[in-house]
């Protein structure tokens, strides 16, 4: 019989090279979590692999710990779904107080769905009493325009969220006369109209016998028929288009005959766009090239009203053949892209930036701005990856920090040469785990926050 009382093997990365060990549970968790799509897959593992390694990892770390992430991934990096899968484990485990997380979790109302749909993934079995007291939180938080948004046909409904949870309407909504108290406003069934109070508990009368109003969006609209070009001339008229609907409705209007000054003006005055970042203007123009001018001017305006980043900055960006691959299933951007977004973004805020790009060999990327940095690079050929020779290149002149923008599919050692300064490896794919060294700061998948991250990150250090 073989001896298993053997000297540890060193991690290794799913392609064999050696990978960074992670120092606890929750930092691995982190790791794991940070800019991650469950459910999608990438090159090293498919996406139920990471929600079963999200899973084995959450029953390590304190339930605490869990919804403290939960909240950060949701609040400052956009995810959905896991928060909601963290927020899942944590109620295996639920402590006083859990319940008011999920106000902070739960942003839409379909969350509200798709966290039961979680939590009922491998059976039905019954709601902990933190996960109904949270969800009826989380009830309270949505009008009634945000319910008949969401209010969609599928499995789980919103009214049935209503019928486990049993929500209370706000103090103000309760009348003088009332005869009908807080807590007894709800009796369950399908076809039976509640009573309720005033106010927002009419708001889930409303919704208990499906007569809420339907709300005024173009999706509502194009799907009861009406004429595409009036409905979008319509709601960009009177600014009823969000920001991330406009960018993503560019080809419709285009297509639709909407007028084009109509169009450009929205881009350029919407207020709501000074808080998108440069992926979403890159992946509007790659659908809607027409309007790649004014995208780029608005674009340009978004990052005017951004903070600085102090110093020299060198950035490298991976111009090798894996960056083809999108950055998931459902996603209409690829590696490249997201990578050549961040290089944007940094280039529009850093006081002082180089910008190169690599393959097997490293080129230079000249000052351009915008979309016109993105079509000079991708105009360069791509190859292979040699991401090691390219930062001992780069730490031949002096920088205040060196940022590495790659999937880590690299010939050579990846980060061997150390950084002169500070140094960023962000990999832009969510891989179980990175081959970073030394001194690199390591940020894992992409996201939106990656360049706030590093500025509060040199604040503190």
């Amino acid at each position: 019989m073989a001896s298993i009382n053997t000297k540890p093997r060193a991690p290794r990365t799913y392609e064999g090279g050696p990978a960074l060990p992670n120092k606890t549970a929750l930092h691995e968790l982190k790791r794991a979590t940070t800019a991650c799509l469950l459910w999608e897959g990438t090159f090293y593992e498919n996406g139920v692999d990471i929600a079963t390694r999200i899973q084995q990892l959450s029953a390590q770390c304190d339930p605490r710990d869990l919804v403290h992430l939960a909240v950060e991934l949701r609040r400052d990096h956009n995810l959905r779904h896991v928060p909601q899968l963290l927020l899942r484990e944590a109620c295996r485990r639920p402590f006083p107080g859990l319940k008011l997380y999920f106000p902070e979790i739960m942003r839409r109302p379909d969350d509200m769905t798709e966290f039961l749909a979680l939590y009922w993934k491998d059976g039905k079995t019954p709601l902990a009493a933190q996960a109904k007291k949270g969800l009826a939180l989380a009830f309270r938080e949505f009008n009634a325009y945000q319910l008949a948004k969401y209010n969609r046909p599928k499995a789980i409904k919103l009214k049935d969220v209503m019928f486990m949870a049993h929500p209370k309407p706000d103090e103000s909504d309760l009348t003088e006369n009332a005869s009908v108290s807080a807590t007894q406003k709800y009796n369950k069934g399908e076809n039976q109209v509640l009573r309720h109070l005033e106010g927002q508990g009419a708001d889930w009368t409303a919704l208990a016998a499906n007569t809420l109003p339907t709300p005024d969006t173009w999706e509502v609209a194009l799907s009861g028929g009406a004429n595409k070009k009036n409905t979008f001339t319509r709601l960009l008229q009177e600014k009823k288009l969000g920001a991330l609907a406009l960018l993503r409705n560019l080809r419709n209007m285009h297509e639709a005959n909407v007028d084009r000054a109509l169009v450009r003006d929205s881009l350029l005055t919407h207020k709501g766009l000074s808080k998108v970042l440069p992926f979403r203007f890159i992946a509007a123009a790659n659908a809607a090239p027409t309007f790649a001018s004014t995208l780029d001017k608005a674009m340009q305006q978004a990052m005017a009203t951004m903070p600085k980043l102090p110093g020299t900055t060198a950035v490298l960006v991976d111009h090798s053949g894996s960056m083809r691959a999108l950055l998931s299933d459902k996603s209409d951007l690829s590696r490249s892209d997201a990578a050549i977004a961040l290089a944007i973004l940094i280039n529009g805020i850093a006081e002082d930036v180089q910008i190169f790009g690599f393959h097997n060999h490293i080129f230079e990327l000249p000052n351009y701005q915008g979309l016109a940095l993105r079509d000079y690079f991708r105009h360069q050929h791509m190859g292979g990856t040699h991401l090691g020779a390219a930062v001992a290149t780069v730490n031949q002149q002096p920088y205040d920090r060196i940022i590495v923008i790659t999937d880590e599919q690299s010939f050579d050692r990846v980060g061997g040469p150390r950084p002169d300064s500070r140094g960023y490896m962000v990999n832009v794919a969510t891989y179980k785990n990175g081959v970073g060294y030394g001194d690199w700061v390591r940020i894992n998948g992409f996201s939106e926050s990656v360049v706030s991250f590093i500025r509060e990150w040199e604040t503190m250090t």
